[in-house]
């Protein structure tokens, strides 16, 4: 699947990030899709935010790589963002993106693909059905 990338003087908007770690700690609890680079989680806001615009969020933790490896993976994840992979996310969402290390080396339209096609198969499962808890795997015969 090949995205599509606006013309180098076409001035994208940025997006709308996550910065409570509660905000992330609720996508973590929701949907998610495993793909090469990263896993992108998912998990809609309350109602009276379900018109405003996409939030996302990016973790990229030491596991992956160095403070080098780290910040060059943020910028290039972001970069995606901005340039038309958050064109397929829904408003009313949180999405947090977090890494791995394929995502340091992989070709920047990679990442594009990727991310349109985790945003595509997260919204395709409809509302998200939210991951059943610890406690209810345990009751369950």
């Amino acid at each position: 699947m090949k995205a599509q990338v606006p013309a180098e003087d076409e001035k994208s908007p940025r997006p709308e990030t996550l910065r409570r770690r509660g905000d992330f700690v609720r996508a973590a609890r929701g949907a998610r899709v495993a793909l090469p680079a990263f896993t992108v989680q998912m998990a809609p806001r309350e109602l009276t935010d379900s018109h405003a615009p996409a939030r996302f969020g990016l973790t990229v933790t030491r596991k992956v790589a160095g403070a080098v490896g780290r910040n060059r993976i943020r910028r290039r994840l972001r970069e995606a963002l901005r340039l038309g992979g958050a064109l397929g996310a829904k408003p009313g969402r949180d999405y947090v993106f977090v890494a791995r290390p394929v995502s340091l080396s992989a070709p920047f339209a990679e990442l594009l693909a990727q991310m349109t096609e985790g945003l595509a198969r997260l919204n395709d499962r409809g509302a998200a059905r939210p991951r059943r808890k610890q406690e209810d795997r345990l009751t369950r015969p």
